[in-house]
């Protein structure tokens, strides 16, 4: 009996509770390197690449985007993107800053 009440209490509970609508996406996307010959064709493409992005892969509109890391393969430059929205933003705040109290 007491098992049957504790079950109806969680769902009860659960029922009433809100998810979470913090977004963040970590996406990887690539340009050929061959794009890459100065600085101005680099940073078009990659604009290009982020737009490409930002317009077909999320859902959400994003406050922040970083690019995390950048590579060379072969002829292709892979890029590494952070989204989040606004939510997903302060998250990463809190979690930097949560990382730095830690050390």
């Amino acid at each position: 009996m007491k098992s049957l009440l504790t079950v109806l209490i969680g769902l009860g509970l659960a029922a009433w509770a809100t998810p979470a609508s913090a977004y963040v996406a970590q996406i990887t996307t690539s340009i050929p390197a061959a794009s890459a010959g100065d600085d101005t064709q680099l940073e078009d493409a990659l604009n290009a690449a982020v737009h490409d992005v930002l317009q077909h892969a999320i859902a959400f509109a994003p406050t922040l985007v970083a690019v995390r890391d950048a590579r060379v393969v072969g002829d292709r430059v892979y890029i590494l993107l952070l989204v989040a929205d606004g939510e997903g933003e302060e998250t990463i705040k809190d979690l930097v800053n949560a990382d730095q109290t830690d050390l």
